[in-house]
This record gives C-alpha cells, sequence and structure tokens, in this order.
C-alpha cells in the first residue's frame, strides 16, 4: 500500500483488537494486490436495534490505479453482523472478490506479445516488392517491402537470416515485422 491504512469507527469505542484483525487482513489484500494505493476502512455500529443487540456496518474504499473499490456490508438482513469479527470478515471477502475482478480486467488489458520466429530468406522479388521466409519447420511466409524494418528491403539478400512477426494474411500466412539477423546469431 502506497497510503498507510486507515482505519474508523464510529459510534463505538475504538478496539485494538479489532483494528489489528483489520490490519491483518488489509496486509492480505495488499500481498493479494500490489497496486493498492490507499484503504480507508469504518467500522460502525448503527443502534437501531437494541432488542437484538447492536449490528455493525463495516465499508472499505480501496484506491487502485484507474478505479476506486467500494465496499459496503450492510447488516439489516445479516444478525451476524452482531459480531464485528464477523462483519469484518464480510465485507474483506467482498473487497477480495472486487480486487479479483479488477486484477482479471487489468490481466486482459495487457497485450501479450508473440515471440518473434526465426527463418531464412528464400526468395526475394524486388520488383514486386515482396519475397518469402522459409521456417524452422520447412512453413513459407511472405512478406512485402513494407514488412521490413528501418527500410532495409532494398538490402536483403536470399538466404539472410531474419526474425519476423507471423501474422494471418488474405492469402495465408504472412510476417507483419521482419528484421534482419546480425552476423553473430545462431538460428536455432
Amino acid at each position: 500500500m502506497k497510503l498507510p491504512l486507515q482505519v474508523t469507527f464510529r459510534n463505538m469505542d475504538a478496539s485494538e483488537a479489532v483494528e489489528a484483525d483489520i490490519r491483518d487482513k488489509a496486509a492480505k489484500l495488499d500481498q493479494f494486490c500490489s497496486d493498492i494505493m490507499s484503504c480507508r476502512v469504518i467500522v460502525e455500529a448503527l443502534h437501531k436495534h437494541h432488542h437484538q443487540g447492536n449490528l455493525f456496518h463495516v465499508g472499505i474504499d480501496i484506491t487502485v490505479p484507474g478505479e476506486e473499490l467500494v465496499v459496503s456490508r450492510a447488516p439489516t438482513e445479516h444478525h451476524a453482523h452482531e459480531d464485528v469479527y464477523v462483519a469484518v470478515r464480510d465485507a474483506f471477502q467482498a473487497a477480495t472478490r472486487q480486487l479479483q475482478d479488477y486484477n482479471a480486467k487489468r490481466q486482459q488489458q495487457v497485450k501479450h506479445h508473440e515471440p518473434e520466429s526465426h527463418g531464412r530468406i528464400v526468395r526475394l522479388i524486388p520488383a514486386e516488392d515482396y519475397g518469402v521466409i522459409v521456417t524452422m519447420d520447412n512453413r513459407e511466409i511472405y512478406f512485402n517491402r513494407n514488412s521490413v524494418l528501418n527500410a532495409e528491403f532494398d538490402n536483403l539478400q536470399e538466404g539472410a537470416e531474419v526474425r519476423f512477426h507471423e501474422e494471418r494474411g488474405d492469402k495465408g500466412p504472412q510476417a507483419s515485422t521482419v528484421k534482419v539477423e546480425g552476423k553473430h546469431h545462431v538460428v536455432g
């Protein structure tokens, strides 16, 4: 956590034991998701139901990059929330689920790049601005002048070793980028 945990008690005396439980659970959240910038927890005793004992409301406000996650465990339907520790546990379980959703969403936004493939140029047709690479598993991959990095198409030679990114083209596999390997690169 970038900022210290904030714990607030309302309508009740502060409890070192409850605060220690909250700090332990917040530390576990921080281990689960290292993106947490701040976490604020409010534990509130609601005095509506004196004949049944106090019910506890626990609110958690977590700030992560680009979002604020808010957990509010309303005790109106949960008489188990007459126990402050149960209310805290339920709120942190809900916070964990929200952080799981946040992590899943962030992972989908991260682009996964395919590793570059290796091959050798077997045909060059400079007049038509394209060539063909043969891969290590003997597949042929088309590429054109615009695929070659650093405008080196005119310097290419048949037999040159290259690295490339493969994609599906209109007529089969093609290289979206082609980079000539250095003299000392060993193709495996």
